[in-house]
């Protein structure tokens, strides 16, 4: 994830600019840059690793202005390298941009048509380009970003700085967070508050669809309608600023919010734009590779349970699935030609951390799913394939499960890939409906008042059932883990075809009922296990896609529509009603969202 920071201000930019980057350093270290205007000039530093390389750029070859943007990358779009860094630049114009445009390609052939050649490989250069190009027709520096941002779609955080303008940023929110910062005669933009918190304590959010005008004495903020939008200025305590909860209530919500943008991180990590060839940081060879042993706790060992079905459906490789706590104690045997792939948000889980030491020197590779690559987990496996979900505080997991169960995907088509079960237009068509992941889940996420107003209902609750079939079963499970972590609702999750085997008994008038079904080649089946349900008066909440709903809402209680999407990705997508459903429900009942009783972040004692 990458860290966005702007200053409109009375004194040099470039180290306030630079001290602000520091406080955003663990979005994205894989290069940074900045970009002043001075005397009406538009100047630019950047460099590739550390946030120090560019210090001592900036010691060595200074750049002087009051004004300037600021970025701290992580790679998507393109190799780390000085010319991918931001500031981009085109002319007139600088872009820093967090996020993934999606219909980049298309602006770019749009643009060559008017003969506007490219020098990187970066998403973000097209914003450059594009805003330029607007300038040289004739519009305003502003109409120009306007329009620009209008032509964009994705997830994305914007800021641009123009040449011959000391007095103006434009800023653009949409899908990842964004806060303009007010001071005394001086204006900021930030990632987040963490940023700005040494400059300023007061704080306004850009809410989804904002742009924002900022001169060093005004802030005019516009919705994606066009109309003027007052938003709302906090002050902050600068000592909360270490985690902000970036204008949502809690940070669950903030991490649900987020999702579209870190998926599409993590998809561009491994997917690269243009290809359909997965490609991983280390060398992996499923070819030599027999089997699979996959080891998890909690939230990821339901996402190691969705795996099991793309590594043996998509890959037709073998996988077993243990809960860590249990794995080295059963001291199970590991093949020859066997990898073990541990999965873990904090890569320090103790249960976790102790069945990869019993695999060394057993499993010919260990492999290693994780959010924080200097984790211990992360050190000593073989391979560590980072999630990019960001820093996650929530201590119920949601934008962190989805980019692992994104990874884990991409990983069973690299499987799939070595081992030739699936054709090269298969492979493809996974990786455009990968591609186009981030579109859906921000299409999810916009039906959050409908699952607000199912979850109100489902408060007054003392028990609720989940069903699925196929990939929606380990979901299910996972949907039932995150309502009782929060709302402290007893909730089970079930295969849809074991409720006539026992939890049948349990369903009367007051007993809620989660079905999760998207229309696909067991939709019948789920549909017919629900008929079950409602003919026992259970209380029916349909989880589907328009033609599911279509076919199955009669008698059910309420229903919640999803997006349609490739088969493969729906426990993606469908986690968001699910996440919705628990972090809406605990807050009607009013416990604690973010730490919830008992309950730790990581656990790192056995």
């Amino acid at each position: 994830m990458c860290g966005i920071v702007g200053v409109l201000g009375q004194h040099e930019a470039a180290p306030i600019l630079v001290e602000a980057l520091k406080r955003l350093e663990y979005r994205g270290y894989d290069s940074a840059g900045i970009a002043t205007v001075n005397d009406g000039e538009l100047g630019r530093r950047r460099a590739v690793g550390k946030l120090v390389n560019l210090s001592d750029l900036l010691v060595h070859n200074p750049l002087r202005g009051k004004s300037g943007i600021g970025h701290t990358r992580w790679a998507t779009h393109g190799a780390p390298s000085v010319t991918n860094a931001h500031p981009h630049k085109a002319g007139p114009v600088a872009v820093v941009h967090n996020g993934i445009v999606e219909n980049y390609r298309d602006l770019r052939a749009e643009l060559a048509e008017h003969g506007v050649d490219f020098v990187t490989e970066t998403d973000t250069e097209t914003v450059a380009l594009m805003a330029e190009y607007y300038l040289n027709i004739g519009l305003s520096p502003v109409d120009a970003a306007f329009k620009t941002i209008d032509q964009l779609q994705g997830a994305f955080a914007l800021a641009f700085l123009f040449d011959g303008q000391d007095d103006l940023i434009v800023a653009a929110r949409k899908g990842s967070p964004l806060a303009i910062g007010h001071g005394e005669g001086e204006m900021y933009v930030g990632s987040d508050a963490i940023a700005l918190a040494p400059l300023t304590d007061r704080i306004t959010y850009l809410e989804e669809g904002d742009r924002a005008v900022l001169t060093r004495t005004s802030l005019e903020i516009r919705n994606e309608a066009g109309e003027l939008a007052n938003r709302e200025t906090r002050q902050i305590k600068l000592d909360q600023t270490r985690a902000d909860k970036a204008g949502h209530k809690h940070f669950m919500a903030k991490e649900i919010a987020e999702q579209p943008v870190v998926v599409a991180e993590a998809i561009q990590s491994y997917l690269p734009t243009g290809g359909n060839e997965i490609t991983l940081p280390c060398e992996l060879d499923f070819s030599k590779l027999d089997r699979l042993t996959m080891v998890a706790c909690g939230t990821a060992f339901y996402a190691c349970l969705t795996a099991k079905y793309w590594f043996e459906q998509l890959a037709r490789m073998p996988v077993e699935v243990d809960i860590a706590s249990e794995f080295r104690y059963r001291e199970p045997p590991i093949p020859d030609r066997t990898a073990a792939l541990f999965v873990s948000q904090s890569g320090e889980t103790a249960d976790t951390l102790a069945a990869l030491r019993y695999c060394e020197g057993k499993a010919d590779k260990i492999v290693s799913v994780i959010n924080v690559p200097e984790s211990s987990i992360a050190r000593e496996s073989d391979i560590a394939l980072p999630i990019h979900a960001g820093v996650e505080i929530g201590v119920a997991s949601t934008k962190a499960f989805t980019c692992q169960l994104s990874v884990l995907l991409m990983l069973a088509l690299k499987a799939a890939a070595d081992r030739g079960t699936l054709s090269d237009e298969e492979l493809a068509d996974h990786a455009a409906a990968l591609r186009g992941l981030p579109t859906a889940l921000n299409a999810a996420l916009d039906q959050n008042q409908s699952i607000k107003a199912s979850a109100q209902r489902l408060s007054e609750a003392r028990d609720v059932l989940f069903l699925g079939r196929g990939l929606m079963y380990p979901l299910a499970m996972e949907g039932a883990l995150k309502l009782k972590e929060i709302s402290y609702i007893h909730a089970e999750g079930y295969a849809s075809g074991e409720l006539k085997h026992g939890p049948i008994a349990l369903i009367d008038k007051h007993m809620p009922v989660v079905v999760m079904a998207p229309r696909d080649a067991v939709f019948d089946k789920t549909v017919s296990n629900m008929q079950e349900v409602m003919a026992r008066k259970g209380k029916v909440i349909l989880v589907s896609d328009d033609d599911g709903v279509t076919e199955a809402e009669d008698g059910v209680w309420s229903t919640i529509r999803m997006p349609h999407i490739h088969p493969s990705l729906a426990p993606i997508l469908y986690s968001v009603p699910a996440q919705l459903l628990a972090y809406h429900t605990a807050v009607a009942k009013g416990t604690d969202v973010d730490q919830p009783r008992n309950l730790a972040k990581s656990v790192t004692v056995e």
